[in-house]
């Protein structure tokens, strides 16, 4: 029989995602596997699946009834285990998989979890092909295979390590000056996959660590999304322990936050910013990003006279865009750094060892100085409920209360005032059943006043 999603799971070029216990059982990761399983044979791609998880709970669980489904429909599996996503992702691509499966929630909750879907290449699902995948869940019975087509899993520790490597191998780092330099870093993995990595990784690079949250056990001691407002332990941490950065990590790791020497949160909106600031000193290219990411990064980028692209919110979206436009460097204002020279995916490892090249390149000038010297934006984001069948009644309002120089409509509404340097983003969660309110500007009260606006637009519309 054809799947049954309950209603409250959250589906979306994302993944497959919901709270543990009620939309998201062993049951439905069971079914949903197989119809990968199913979905990638009969595409052509093979049956060699890859699977990790972050450190959740509810993993192992999920994980078991993953791997069950993927082998009834006659699938072969590499089973990870706690991996970051960009580890997994690697590891679809360089062993030629046919796909892969992550457990993982990323940012939300820790009694969230989720599926998410990768292809041949280490990619996620593009959107035309999950669009195809979600057709099928819904009306089509998954191919199960005879009793005598079903193999036994097999399992591989080696992806952390071969990942370390990689990023070490990166063309845009001076290791003997980086590892010279002993740079003390206080590092927060948030109990999730990061502490398979990143310790490691800051060890090998020179580094002075002094860490928290780094036992990969699922018990998040803060909300795990690496936001500001989440990170006062880091910066104490920071303060205490004399370190020149902070760095963050979310649960599975792909997004990546930072603290200066003075114990501030920088937000994950200057990551991409920094990262791409040290990849185009040494190869100058197109720069691709999603339509809620900082100008910093239009700025940065036109230092080295190269020029931004932006796409619909989403990795995969912005990946897509990478490789049809080459780009050399990209990712999300959420954090989340892609190196095309590593691979298409975000990744918070990589992100940092280029943040620890960019501050090595000035080992004199605390990374505040840097940013202060970099032009100054304010950014505001919130979240509110929000009926989406009435989304499009909202813009319509919007476009009427903000008359705007330019518009975006490829996701959600964005509304831009070039000559203000100034925008806002209006758009619906496709990890949480929430609309987002992102919006930019030089000065914190105007970019609030944007936000303020919308909100109370959507509230008129939704009569409340």
């Amino acid at each position: 029989m054809p799947i049954r999603l309950p209603p409250d799971l959250m589906v979306s070029v994302s993944g497959f995602r919901g709270r543990v216990g009620q939309s998201v059982t062993p049951e439905l990761f069971a079914g949903l596997a197989a119809a990968y399983g199913s979905f990638l044979q009969a595409e052509g791609d093979g049956d060699h699946v890859v699977v990790g998880r972050d450190s959740r709970t509810s993993g192992p669980m999920l994980v078991r009834a993953a791997v069950a489904g993927l082998l009834s429909a006659g699938c072969r599996v590499t089973e990870l285990g706690i991996v970051p996503t960009p580890t997994l992702m690697l590891a679809v691509r360089d062993t030629g998989a046919a796909g892969g499966l992550g457990v993982t929630a990323s940012h939300n909750p820790a009694e969230w979890n989720a599926l998410k879907f990768a292809v041949k290449g280490g990619t996620f699902l593009p959107p035309d092909r999950m669009a195809r995948f979600q057709a099928l869940v819904r009306g089509e019975d998954p191919t199960r295979a005879p009793w005598d087509g079903i193999t036994t899993p097999i399992r591989d520790d080696s992806w952390p390590e071969r990942h370390l490597e990689r990023i070490l191998d990166l063309p845009f780092l001076d290791l003997d000056r980086i590892q010279a330099q002993r740079i003390r870093v206080a590092l927060d993995c948030v109990n999730g996959a990061g502490g398979v990595i990143m310790p490691e990784l800051l060890t090998r690079l020179g580094c002075e660590v002094h860490g928290m949250g780094l036992e990969p056990n699922g018990r998040f001691p803060r909300d795990p999304e690496p936001t500001a407002a989440n990170l006062r332990g880091l910066c104490d941490l920071v303060t205490a322990g004399g370190a020149r950065v902070g760095l963050a990590v979310d649960p599975d790791a792909d997004r990546l936050s930072l603290v200066d020497e003075r114990g501030r949160p920088l937000g994950e909106d200057l990551t991409l910013a920094l990262a791409a600031d040290v990849v185009l000193a040494r190869r100058p290219g197109t720069v691709v990003t999603n339509l809620s990411t900082s100008r910093v990064l239009d700025d940065v980028a036109a230092h080295h006279g190269c020029r931004v692209i932006r796409a619909p919110v989403g990795e995969i979206n912005v990946v897509v865009r990478m490789i049809a436009e080459g780009a050399v460097v990209g990712g999300e204002g959420n954090g989340g750094v892609i190196v095309p020279a590593l691979h298409n995916t975000r990744d918070a490892a990589a992100g940092a060892a280029l943040l620890l090249q960019y501050l090595a390149a000035q080992p004199d000038v605390p990374l505040s100085e840097r940013i202060a010297r970099l032009p100054s934006y304010r950014i505001v984001k919130e979240k509110v409920s929000f009926p989406r069948d009435r989304l499009d009644d909202a813009y319509a309002a919007l476009i009427r209360h903000l008359p705007a120089g330019d518009s975006d409509r490829s996701d959600g509404l964005r509304l831009e005032w070039p000559t203000e340097a100034s925008w806002l983003h209006v758009r619906p969660s496709g990890t949480e059943p929430v609309v987002r309110l992102i919006a930019e500007a030089r000065e914190p009260a105007s970019a609030r006043t944007l936000v303020d606006t919308a909100r109370h637009s959507l509230r008129t519309v939704a009569g409340t």
